[in-house]
């Protein structure tokens, strides 16, 4: 049943419509398989009933029974801890949230219910999100699949673990500065940060003003994230960002990367310090394209360094929703996640203004590097796992590294709103995954998984998960 949890959604699906596998036994397998990986992996916080989880799978089976699967008929999901399933609680990893329970699905779930997944439970965060190591005061620490001592990366830590663990076939995830392709590629799996508005996020507390955060797919394929898409793209009206349907299919498109492209590789932005074996791997998982007759060019320059100025500004939102609860509460949140929110009152209208600048000369440089090429590919994460507590290195092979250096190649393309992916291009020479980071033109998201597409029938890596 292990192998049966580590097969991609696209072929668990087309099983159960055939009635090859029924959705009682693969529930009755992904149980199994959280209560056996739980105490090493921590990857889920909080489990809905299993009689009532089973008697869903049961549902599903009439339906495939009676002819009438949905896509997902009978697929198990996780839900990352910051966003809502009705009637459980969204803790968001942060003891004073611990019993806000959600009265609705998010839109993403709701969608992806909809298609017949079935939400079993919900995945680990750091507090709010707000780191790529997932531990927290309320549920503690969730490790690498691939080594217990390191970090599944974050913020879709739990996610990312549960994927690569072939724990269950179905998350959700989400990306504010690198929380999908961070985790996805410390843990060896796909992972899409769709365009800004692509899916729907909320019903949101608040306006959202820090427009950085998108939610999307993190799986053991890119025709699983496809399909992700797929059912779960298109506007809402809670979500003033989002953005029409595309008006076709993205796993119907995937073979149709065009010939001859213009594709750019830059190993460090201008400022990033990589990890020496990690941008080898980077290099040569680049020569990939050329073997498919596109141009591949080393691009000079980067963009600003803008790891500062995501940090500032995240915190200056999260700190105007969480300071009416500092009085009562403030001895009960992470003291290192408290101290960067807090980080949030050093906010001026001089430093907006400059932010606000900075993030414009990104755009423009965004705009020159699109023009020039069709796709950019970079690392996604300039060296391996930290330890799974942290802290994160402050120095690589004698080098400083700069601000938020694990998102040293992610946040940029949060800021700019540009479809960004990471896959599996290979192994660092400690034997862990090593992502390659795909981004593309805003709204092209299309692009991006075809190329993320046939660089995995190029490079076959889906075949290869960790044992526990």
């Amino acid at each position: 049943m292990n192998d049966l949890l580590h097969r991609p959604i696209t072929e668990l699906r087309d099983r159960i419509a055939r009635r090859e596998l029924s959705p009682v036994d693969l529930m009755r397998a992904a149980l199994a398989r959280i209560e056996a990986t739980q105490e090493r992996l921590n990857a889920f916080v909080a489990m809905r009933d299993p009689d009532r989880l089973l008697e869903e799978a049961q549902a599903a089976a009439e339906r495939v029974a009676r002819g009438e699967p949905r896509p997902l008929e009978g697929i198990p999901l996780g839900v990352k801890d910051v966003e809502d399933v009705e009637d459980m609680a969204t803790t968001h990893g942060s003891v004073p949230f611990r019993a806000n329970r959600a009265t609705r699905d998010s839109i993403q779930v709701e969608r992806l219910r909809r298609a017949g997944a079935i939400v079993v439970g919900k995945t680990n965060t750091p507090e709010f999100g707000s780191t790529a190591i997932t531990k927290n005061l309320l549920f503690g620490v969730t490790r690498n699949p691939w080594d217990l001592e390191r970090t599944p990366g974050g913020s879709s830590g739990g996610a990312s673990a549960a994927i690569a663990g072939g724990v269950v076939p179905l998350v959700t995830s989400g990306d504010g500065g690198g929380s999908i392709r961070i985790p996805a590629s410390f843990t060896g799996c796909f992972g899409h940060k769709p365009s800004y508005g692509r899916i729907p996020r909320g019903p949101n507390e608040f306006w959202v003003t820090d427009d950085t955060t998108v939610v999307g797919p993190l799986t053991r394929s890119v025709e699983d994230a496809a399909l992700h898409l797929d059912l779960t793209v298109g506007p809402h009206p809670l979500d003033p960002n989002s953005l029409p349907h595309p008006g076709f299919e993205y796993r119907s498109a995937l073979r149709g990367l065009p010939p001859r492209l213009s594709i750019g590789l830059s190993l460090d932005l201008g400022y990033a310090v990589v990890q020496s074996d990690v941008a080898e791997v980077v290099a040569e998982a680049a020569h990939a394209f050329e073997e498919l007759g596109h141009a591949v060019e080393l691009a000079a320059g980067g963009p600003p360094e803008l790891g500062r100025d995501w940090g500032l500004s995240g915190a200056f939102e999260l700190l105007g929703r969480l300071e009416p609860l500092l009085p009562e509460h403030e001895k009960e949140f992470g003291r290192g996640f408290l101290a960067g929110v807090k980080m949030g009152a050093h906010m001026t209208p001089a430093r907006w203004a400059a932010m606000r600048q900075r993030r414009e000369a990104l755009a423009r440089w965004c705009a020159e590097i699109f023009s020039r090429y069709d796709l950019l590919l970079t690392p996604t994460v300039p060296y391996d796992p930290p330890p799974a507590r942290g802290p994160f290195p402050d120095v690589l092979e004698g080098r400083t590294l700069p601000p938020a250096s694990v998102a040293s190649f992610t946040i940029p393309f949060n800021l700019s709103w540009h479809p960004a992916a990471t896959v599996r291009a290979g192994f660092s020479a400690a034997g862990l995954p090593v992502g390659l980071q795909i981004v593309g033109p805003r709204h092209r998201d299309d692009l991006v998984l075809q190329a993320a597409f046939a660089f995995e029938q190029a490079r076959p890596w889906a075949d290869r998960w960790p044992e526990l």
